[in-house]
């Protein structure tokens, strides 16, 4: 029987989450690779799992408690003992002990950006130097969209020969299950839905006026929770609008509930790739969505972000500026008036097979047997000198 090559995947925990569930279900679908691949995972953090492995992966329990240095060190520990062939990482934490586990083995490591870093590390400078130090040494950074290839290549110093975009997978299957289910939250007649964490990047405040304004017959729902609940409920006080908005905070299987809305806005100032916007165009549903960085511009119209002045209309539904209040609440008026609606439900949900699970499946193996292939898998020794200095810093 050949050798098989060893893979080890790493994530900060599967407490829940989007890049949480997107590694799961890529896993999940890596039965095609198990004859050539003995696949392990390392969870950096002991939490409680919100998703299940599938029992032919091996999985490592490690403890860093949300802290990088216990990460740094545990998972070169592991990394040792194990002796990967090569190395795949979700998330910026556990990117950064992935490049510091692998530094000197001459084994290739391979990270994967779900954000648009620039948008989501903010103001820290800290977090940004060490993306900055150790993303261009990986044998390749693979990105949810070309916005977050863009921001990496021009504000994080990664080569553009060493980056890919491979859009987060969507499981049409396990969806349509859950979109059968009863839901857990009831909604008096017709609504609109919008989900995400209630924080200031995902801007449900502008969502809250562009609704007010527009004032549709359909109530609003909007599924999360967040250190934003308050100032949300206050706002939407102030609009007049409260007993028309409901906020059920967060649902084990929001797809009930989406699938049965009339339409789905996504009001975000950033994204890395909007996993949410693709399921709910995966349950039939239209969406209003803002042009932000990154991705909705890339599903929606197969453009790039800067290539799309002011709001247009897409086969799903409708593109908007960021924080154009006026310019949502039309387009929320356009999309769920009548036969509008219903063709844009179809559109979207033939538009969103373009992310089935079994293409990002073969596309991540195919960049971590391509980094396995390269005769320059190996770093340069300048390159482990200046990854293990900054990194011990």
């Amino acid at each position: 029987m050949p050798h098989k090559r060893r893979i080890l995947f790493a994530i900060n925990s599967l407490a829940g989450g989007g890049a949480e569930r997107v590694l799961v279900t890529l896993l999940d679908a890596s039965g095609p690779w198990r004859e050539r691949f003995d696949i392990h995972l390392a969870l950096l953090d002991d939490e409680a799992r919100a998703y299940a492995m599938p029992d032919w992966v091996a999985v490592h329990q490690l403890d860093a408690r949300h802290k990088l240095l216990p990460s740094l060190i545990q998972l070169r520990a592991l990394a040792g003992r194990l002796s990967p062939d090569a190395t795949l990482s979700f998330l910026t934490r556990a990117n950064v002990a992935n490049a510091f586990a692998m530094a000197g083995r001459r084994r290739p490591w391979l990270i994967s950006e779900r954000v648009n870093t620039s948008a989501h590390l903010g103001d820290a400078r800290a977090a940004k130097a060490m993306v900055r130090l150790v993303y261009p040494r990986a044998a390749h950074v693979i990105a949810v969209s070309e916005g977050v290839i863009d921001d990496l290549a021009a504000h994080f110093g990664v080569a553009r020969a060493r980056l890919s975009a491979i859009a987060n997978p969507v499981d049409h299957r396990r969806i349509a299950e859950l979109a059968a289910e009863e839901p857990a939250f009831a909604v008096e007649g017709s609504y609109i839905v919008a989900a995400g964490r209630l924080m200031p990047n995902k801007n449900f405040a502008l969502l809250l006026r562009a609704y007010a304004k527009a004032a549709p017959a359909e109530r609003l729902v909007i599924l999360g929770e967040g250190p934003e609940r308050e100032a949300l409920a206050a706002l939407a006080a102030s609009l007049g609008i409260a007993d028309r908005v409901d906020m059920p905070g967060f649902v084990a299987n929001p797809f009930a509930i989406v699938a049965r809305a009339r339409a789905y806005a996504m009001p975000s100032n950033a994204e890395g790739f909007p996993n949410g916007l693709v399921e709910a165009m995966a349950c039939g549903v239209p969406v209003v969505a803002t042009n932000c960085a990154s991705g909705p511009s890339e599903i929606l119209a197969d453009r790039p972000r800067d290539a799309i002045a002011g709001g247009i209309d897409v086969d799903a539904g409708a593109l908007v500026p960021t924080d154009d209040v006026p310019a949502f609440a039309a387009a929320l008026e356009h999309v769920l008036a009548e036969p509008r609606r219903s063709l844009c439900g179809a559109r979207a949900r033939e538009r969103s097979l373009a992310y089935g699970v079994e293409r990002a499946a073969q596309a991540y193996w195919a960049r971590i047997e391509a980094a396995l292939a390269a005769p320059s898998a190996a770093l340069r020794h300048k390159e482990i000198a200046a990854l293990q200095s900054g990194v011990s810093r």
